[in-house]
């Protein structure tokens, strides 16, 4: 009962464009979650990121589990096109990546435009997020994949084109040097 109030609750994260603020803060979101739900919906919340661990955690959510192995193979992915346009090597044979993924990364390393590359990449995670949602609105799943919905947008409103530009500039040339420079 306590997930049909909080979703009835929500606004709805589809329509929103670039330049429009989002309806909720992850903070109000986390608030709201935090006075409704039982302990065990708000621990699997608080472990839930966009930057899944390497080596998978088990999850009672077929949602998160098909969220961070959809994601862990695009960041795999990812590091292996770029390891390839730089000529160094990187062993992912042991891992099965999806050609689609395989494209998608591809893409984005030839993007020339950081800025553009992390919106073209966004789009594919929401995509990907889109096929996971699921058919029931009030379900302990769907908190999950509104939550990774709201944290995708939030991520890509935060980003500085010119900031950007300056850090991508620094981490690119730190790695072709060899340095081991903090990305700030």
């Amino acid at each position: 009962m306590a997930e049909y109030y909080l979703i009835s609750q929500l606004p709805s994260l589809d329509g929103i464009s670039d330049n429009m603020p989002l309806p909720i803060t992850e903070e109000r979101f986390m608030q709201l979650c935090n006075n409704l739900l039982k302990d065990r919906i708000k621990s699997q919340l608080n472990n839930l990121t966009l930057t899944p661990p390497l080596i998978p955690e088990k999850s009672t959510s077929a949602l998160i589990l098909a969220w961070n192995e959809g994601e862990r193979s695009l960041r795999l992915a990812l590091a292996k096109a770029r390891a390839e346009k730089m000529k160094k090597t990187f062993d992912s044979d042991k891992e099965f990546l999806p050609v689609e993924v395989i494209k998608v990364a591809n893409n984005a390393v030839e993007t020339e435009n950081p800025l553009e590359a992390e919106k073209f990449l966004t789009e594919y995670r929401l995509k990907f997020l889109e096929g996971l949602r699921p058919m029931d609105s009030f379900c302990e799943d769907f908190i999950y994949y509104y939550y990774l919905k709201l944290k995708l947008l939030q991520r890509i409103k935060q980003f500085d084109a010119e900031i950007g530009e300056v850090r991508y500039k620094n981490i690119y040339n730190s790695i072709l040097n060899g340095d081991n420079l903090e990305a700030m």
